[in-house]
Parts: structure tokens; C-alpha cells; sequence
């Protein structure tokens, strides 16, 4: 990108003068103190005044003024107000030469004046300690003239410009303070601690009732979670748990861990796969005998001891396939949105039993029910006994 200095008369641009900087227009500072807001502004206001244009309907951040208008060749600092290139002041509408090195040369001699003021002062002050030593032991008034009174003083600093500097100081601290605050936050807030013994916090983030049942899940997990530098392994267990139970986006999980979308859509995807490798064995169809056992006094009351199972089917959106013929068999008329169907089976004491494969959302429930695989014991019913068991209890 070419930038043009906007300096009326000046034919200076980037792309020719490569040895000269293009500087923007000083932006008001708001996050530094108020002394700083209030410096920046008369800043702003004084290079807008020596360009003396009409910018109305102008973009002001695309405005330059070139290194060559400051009598150094560069602008000084925000806090060296007295400095004449503080503002542009070389070749502005007209002005000459003359009053530029008027500006410098006054310049020069209030700085001089503030050497000199200082070096007077701490020769004083090296004269009344000398002296002080003296009278109160002769023996060191020679280490004191040796070591006090050749050693100068010499600053370019104004009360101003430290006043400014030690605002803009304990800005940068209150903010440091408030990063490291807000990182440790982040680092802490889903970590094994953090859910010691807080079984309501569990259950909200990961659906399991209690702290115990985590860390049992964490356990007979962590050996085969990926290793990663990014989380650690109880973390990406909990980032999994947090997107299967609250539905969040990746976005709003990568923000809440402190990595980046395409890192938690990743640890998302190994660790589901873990899940269903691991996990998979642990959805049997129990014996008779332990359901008739354990069966809650509730269904015992309302149909003694021949429930078996609990069936339903539910439907997951999924994104709209790009596929014609997968679009189409996968549009839920019921959902009206593209989806795919499993049939659940869930015990009266409220484990899962069975999960049926994936079905595009069309499928209908006779024919979901005929392609999928029954149990041995539901086999040789009719399709209207079957059409019972999706009502929601198979009575054997």
C-alpha cells in the first residue's frame, strides 16, 4: 500500500521516498490515565491545526504526514511536549525556516536552563552533606568528598513527563494484574479441583450425578485420551462432556478453554471416539432374572414384573448434506430439518440397553423397525406387537 503525505505542497509518498516514515494522525489514548487522554488529545488537535484542511468526510486513519516536516527527521515522544517535533512544524503552509529554528534554539536553551538548575542543586546538596559529615566525624569527611561529590546529575525529564510516565505505570499494573487474574481464572475454572465435592456443578456440566462417577469415567478413560499440549486429559474429558450435555458451540468451548475452534472441534472428535470404543461394552441387555430383581416398586405396582424395556427413538440435527439423495433421506418431516434417527432401549431401572444404528430421518418407524435388530426374544412378534414396544413398554 502507497501512503501520500497530506501536507499541502508536499509530493512525498512511500513508494519513492523509501528513507522517510509516514506517520498517522496521534490517536486519543484512553486506557493510560487521564493525564495521558488529555496530552493525547492537544496532540491530535495541533496536528490537525497545522495541516489546516477541511477533512469533513474524510477518513482520518488514513491520513499521513511524512518524517520530512519534523526538524529531526522523526516525531518525539507523547510525554516530550516541549520537544519541537512534538508537532509537525517543517514546510506547513508556508511557514519558514526562520521560525523553525527559532522553535529549536528555544528549545535548546529551556533545556539547557533545566541542566544547569539541576546540577546546581545537586552540588548543593553534596556541599551540605559534605559538610554534615564533617562535623560529625572528621575521620570520614574524605571517603564522603571522594565517593559524594563527584558523582553528576544530568536529565532531560521534566516534572510533567515523569508525572505522565508513573500514571501510564499504574495503568499497565491495574491491567496486569486483571490478565494474570483472568488467565489463572481460565486455567482453574475446569480443572480436577475445581469439582471436588461439588456434585451439583457435575451434574450441570456433564449430566452425572456425582463427583465419584467422574472420576470412575476419568479413570477407565485416561489411558487411551490423546495427549496434548493444549489441555491436559481431564480437560478434554470435560470440554467432551460439556458438548454432549449443554450442546455449546466449539466457539463458546474454545473461548472457555483458552484454545483455538480447530483444536476443540479435534479434541471433541478423539475423545467421543474413545468413548464409543471404550464404553461400548458396557451396554448389554441384562438377564431376566436381575431385572425382575431390581425392579423399581413403581412398575412392580403398575405391571409386576413383566417390563423388559423402555424404547424411544430420538432424532440429532445434522448439517444439510450436500448429497441430493442423502438430502432426501435424511429430511425429517417430523422435525422439519435434516436429521438422523436411533432407537433407544433403557431399562426400568434407567440404564441404556440398546442403541439401534443411525437412520436417516425419513426412515419411518415400521420400516426403522424392520431393518433394525431386534432382540431374540421380541423376534416372531407381530408388526402390531412391535408398533406397542415404540408406544414406549414391551409387555412379555
Amino acid at each position: 500500500m502507497v501512503n501520500y503525505c497530506r501536507v499541502f505542497g508536499c509530493t512525498n509518498r512511500s513508494d519513492r521516498q523509501k528513507h522517510l516514515e509516514f506517520y498517522r494522525l496521534p490517536k486519543v489514548i484512553k486506557n493510560q490515565g487521564e493525564e495521558c487522554q488529555k496530552l493525547s488529545e492537544e496532540r491530535r488537535r495541533l496536528w490537525l491545526a497545522k495541516l489546516n484542511q477541511d477533512l469533513r468526510g474524510k477518513n482520518l486513519d488514513n491520513i499521513r504526514i511524512c518524517s520530512a516536516h519534523f526538524v529531526s527527521g522523526r516525531r518525539s515522544d507523547l510525554y516530550q511536549k516541549d520537544d519541537p517535533d512534538w508537532v509537525p512544524s517543517v514546510g506547513m503552509m508556508g511557514q519558514q525556516r526562520s521560525s523553525e529554528e527559532t522553535g529549536t534554539s528555544r528549545y535548546k536553551r529551556r533545556m539547557n536552563r533545566t541542566q544547569q538548575r539541576l546540577q546546581v542543586g545537586a552540588a548543593a546538596a553534596s556541599d551540605e552533606t559534605e559538610s554534615a559529615a564533617a562535623s560529625a566525624d572528621p575521620t570520614t569527611s574524605v571517603f564522603v568528598t571522594s565517593h559524594l561529590c563527584s558523582t553528576g546529575t544530568q536529565t532531560e525529564l521534566t516534572g510533567y513527563y515523569i508525572e505522565a510516565m508513573n500514571s501510564e505505570l499504574q495503568s499497565l499494573r491495574t491491567e496486569n494484574i486483571h490478565l494474570r487474574s483472568d488467565a489463572a481464572h481460565l486455567f482453574t475454572t475446569y480443572d480436577q479441583s475445581a469439582f471436588v465435592d461439588k456434585d451439583e456443578k457435575v451434574l450441570f456440566f456433564t449430566g452425572l450425578p456425582t463427583y465419584q462417577i467422574l472420576m470412575v469415567l476419568f479413570t477407565f478413560l485416561s489411558p487411551y485420551l490423546p495427549v496434548k499440549k493444549s489441555l491436559d486429559k481431564f480437560r478434554q474429558l470435560m470440554l467432551t462432556l460439556m458438548r454432549l450435555r449443554l450442546n455449546v458451540s466449539t466457539t463458546f468451548l474454545s473461548y472457555a478453554f483458552n484454545i483455538s475452534v480447530a483444536t476443540a472441534s479435534r479434541i471433541v472428535t478423539d475423545v467421543i471416539d474413545v468413548m464409543y470404543i471404550r464404553m461400548k461394552p458396557l451396554i448389554i441387555w441384562p438377564e431376566r432374572e436381575h431385572l425382575q430383581k431390581t425392579m423399581p416398586m413403581q412398575f412392580r405396582k403398575h405391571f409386576g414384573k413383566k417390563c423388559v424395556v423402555i424404547i424411544d427413538c430420538f432424532e440429532v440435527f445434522i448439517e444439510r448434506p450436500s448429497n441430493l439423495k442423502a438430502r432426501a433421506e435424511t429430511w425429517s418431516s417430523y422435525k422439519h430439518h435434516n436429521t438422523v434417527k436411533f432407537l433407544i432401549g433403557i431399562t426400568p431401572q434407567g440404564t441404556v440397553s440398546y442403541i439401534s444404528n443411525a437412520w436417516g430421518g425419513r426412515a419411518a418407524l415400521g420400516c426403522r423397525m424392520a431393518h433394525v435388530k431386534i432382540p431374540a426374544f421380541t423376534r416372531g412378534k407381530s408388526h402390531c406387537n412391535r408398533g406397542k414396544i415404540a408406544s414406549g413398554l414391551f409387555l412379555k
